[in-house]
């Protein structure tokens, strides 16, 4: 096993072809043993190591990272405190089953939850593996506290691949073709994007799109399929991910929270992608004041290791024991990483990810106004979306064009990828600087160049 570590660099550094002879013969293998259902996309990157915003393959080639795992190292790869966080407990306890058995790390990780999460304390904390694992938890809560058995959800949404959080997702067909009818009882609303508002100008108002998405959920399904006495949970994200990196507008989830409390629903806030100082906050929904009543964390909670976490308000996890438990969930390692991870968040990276993240969105803004195939740059911190389109006059999505350009991003050493049909997400680690901002921002512009 390689033990060489990544030398500081200023920008990428390309010295084969893409991939290499020694990334080609582990992809031949990849295609022989592993499942191919992986949605990897056209570039082909084999990692051997990382280190903070740079990964190096095992051809010795450096790339600057802007996607971070799919917003998942949060601190940067590899940072030094995670890892000797994860080093010291390794050493220690690395499992016992904290679902038979006590050990210190749960409680002391779900009390800081309950410090952090937009939920009205007090909470609980059930941990998981993954977000699609906390997505379930929050559903198979919602039904047994309500006792009802319908959702709503919105389209262009992802919450996971098992049966349960199928049911909600809906981003790509692909994703539910061949597994039949839905496991549960969801019905999908048309997600409020500002930028393409799917609501007729009735249904706005002077509301705009989050308007007509409330109208929608009010005037439509509560009059016509779904009783809101039925529902047991709005699941939503705040700033949807796998959709193409959308905000929600401040008054949709303002109305949602109104709608809930009227109709007894849960709101159920799925911050698996947005959450962990993403956005500049810790989370999404911190940049709206709103409290949800459940929330699905996930991804960027413990820098790399697989940890999910649904927090929700105490008194609706009352479940007795049985109810819903997991073997590997909330392992001692992975809450050492979550507890450490945490601390570097409110130490300095969630500021970190606001003020470059701006720096950033200045930059792309700059772009969109050069070129005409960019029709829209949105999102927060360091959750930012670039929307390609065929021209600024009709908007249509250039989808074809955006796989074009995040090729021409990893073949200059730019690691970025896409989210919806047509936009290329930013989702850096949080560690990014102004000066890697410059050198992403300069490839990005010579990559838009050469597939334009």
């Amino acid at each position: 096993m390689s033990t060489g570590v990544i030398a500081p660099a200023r920008r990428p550094e390309i010295k084969t072809e893409l991939p290499g002879p020694k990334g080609k013969k582990i992809i031949e293998a990849d295609a022989q043993f592993v499942n191919p259902a992986y949605p990897r996309p056209s570039f082909t990157l084999v990692a051997e190591r990382a280190r903070g915003v740079w990964v190096e393959d095992v051809d010795g080639n450096i790339f600057l990272d802007c996607n971070a795992g799919v917003a998942v190292c949060s601190t940067g790869h590899c940072h030094p405190e995670v890892v000797q966080a994860i080093q010291e407990q390794a050493a220690e306890l690395i499992h016992i089953c904290g679902t038979d058995y006590y050990y210190r790390h749960m409680p002391q990780l779900a009390e800081k939850l309950d410090a952090i999460v937009p939920v009205q304390s007090p909470t609980r904390t059930h941990f998981a593996n993954s977000g699609t694992e906390a997505v379930e938890t929050a559903l198979k809560l919602a039904m047994h506290a309500t006792g009802r058995e319908k959702f709503i959800g919105f389209f262009n949404s992802f919450h996971g691949r098992t049966m349960g959080s199928l049911s909600l997702t809906s981003s790509r067909a692909a994703q539910r073709k061949g597994f039949k009818r839905q496991a549960l009882d969801v019905v999908h609303v048309p997600y409020p994007n500002d930028f393409r508002n799917p609501f007729n100008p009735a249904d706005c108002g002077d509301g705009g799109a989050g308007e007509g998405a409330l109208n929608w959920i009010e005037e439509r399904l509560f009059k016509t399929t779904t009783p809101p006495e039925e529902v047991a949970g709005i699941v939503v994200e705040a700033v949807q991910g796998e959709g193409g990196y959308v905000p929600a507008p401040q008054n949709f989830l303002e109305g949602l929270r109104e709608i809930c409390d009227r109709h007894g629903i849960l709101l159920i806030v799925d911050e698996v992608q947005s959450g962990m100082g993403r956005t500049g906050k810790m989370f999404a929904l911190d940049h709206y004041g709103v409290k949800a009543d459940i929330v699905c964390i996930a991804k960027g909670i413990a820098s790399g290791l697989p940890l999910g976490a649904c927090v929700a308000r105490a008194d609706l996890m009352d479940w007795k024991p049985g109810a819903h438990a997991s073997t590997f969930g909330g392992n001692p390692i992975c809450i050492a990483s979550a507890l450490k991870t945490i601390e570097l968040l409110e130490g300095g990276l969630i500021q970190n990810s606001a003020e470059v993240g701006a720096y950033l969105k200045a930059g792309l803004e700059r772009l969109k106004q050069k070129y005409e195939c960019i029709g829209d740059v949105r999102g927060m911190g360091l959750m930012l979306g670039v929307e390609f389109v065929e021209n600024k006059t009709s908007l249509k999505p250039a989808p074809e064009l955006r796989d074009r350009i995040e090729v021409a991003c990893f073949e200059r050493g730019l690691i970025i990828l896409g989210a919806g049909t047509q936009t290329i997400r930013w989702s850096p680690p949080l560690v990014l600087t102004k000066e890697n901002v410059d050198v992403a921002l300069d490839i990005f512009d010579q990559a838009i160049a050469a597939s334009v």
